[in-house]
């Protein structure tokens, strides 16, 4: 499976049926993914959410359109605006000023069709990186729960607001000070979705230790064996420690998983591993395990 060539596909497709009525379910369909697991690659690979991409690229292709005499709410119902209003809202937000003065002042070019293995920079410097294999038994953890969503890149804002909230407000000094801690390191896990919801659970736990009673106030959950491709964030001081790891995530589905000859594993689960390292304040760096499967 290449994951840059699927992708590519997609925007293809989005592009050819522009004007369509399109849905996350449709597209993952095409793609070939579950709805969950196409929601994670459209967003790492291209940097936007799926409905989020497409309502960009339907704007791109409203604004070649304005100079043509149409009116606007003719082009914004043409492109699945409802309202002119709307439209303009949407146009304003991406343009950064109104139909009517993109119309006056910018240009009129169709959209060019993406590119996407040259239109992305994955992570500053080219650095390449090869991950460890590893399998690894199944993890007992304790922590706290989130239920998000992808959609509308959701998740992108919800998951650091939890963290945020798990720092400051005792949680986290809390967990740690429980005798049921076996490992003081941090897991960032993603389980997989709820088909009925498109929910997924992102827990921030640590690993507790064998029979240990645990209070109920704790989400408990298991991360089950599994094959795991494990990369390291380049090292970073706080500001870059993010985008380090953001941009880790995508040069795992965009450059590595191609030429790889294994496939994320759907029924696995993913996570980042936060240990002393992450400590540092000028190299920073965070594990992220990958489920993998050999390709059959």
């Amino acid at each position: 499976m290449d994951y840059i060539d699927i992708l590519q596909e997609m925007l293809n497709y989005i592009d050819a049926h522009i004007r369509e009525k399109m849905s996350v379910e449709k597209l993952a369909a095409r793609a070939g993914f579950s709805r969950y697991h196409f929601c994670r690659v459209f967003q790492w690979g291209t940097g936007y959410s799926i409905m989020e991409y497409v309502r960009n690229r339907r704007l791109a292709f409203a604004a070649s359109e304005l100079r043509g005499g149409r009116k606007i709410i003719d082009i914004s119902i043409d492109y699945g605006f409802e309202t002119h209003s709307g439209f303009t809202k949407a146009f304003r937000r991406y343009f950064g000023c109104s139909p009517e003065i993109y119309r006056a002042h910018a240009s009129f070019d169709v959209p060019k069709l993406p590119n996407i293995r040259t239109a992305k920079q994955y992570i500053n410097g080219g650095i390449v990186m090869e991950p460890k294999m590893v399998r690894k038994p199944a993890v007992k953890l304790a922590g706290f729960l989130l239920r998000t969503n992808a959609d509308k890149n959701e998740s992108g804002k919800a998951i650091p607001r939890f963290w945020t909230a798990y720092k400051t407000d005792g949680r986290m000094q809390k967990l740690h000070s429980e005798p049921f801690v076996k490992i003081h390191t941090e897991y960032g896990a993603c389980f997989p979705e709820n088909p009925e919801n498109g929910e997924f659970e992102y827990v921030i736990a640590v690993e507790v230790k064998e029979d240990s009673a645990i209070p109920k106030e704790y989400h408990v959950c298991t991360i089950p064996e599994a094959l795991f491709a494990v990369f390291s964030s380049p090292p970073s001081d706080d500001a870059g420690f993010s985008p380090a790891i953001q941009g880790t995530w995508k040069y795992i589905f965009n450059e590595w998983f191609p030429g790889s000859g294994c496939e994320f594993d759907a029924n696995g689960v993913d996570y980042e591993l936060y240990d002393e390292r992450c400590q540092s304040e000028t190299a920073k760096v965070c594990d992220i395990y990958v489920p993998v499967v050999k390709k059959t």
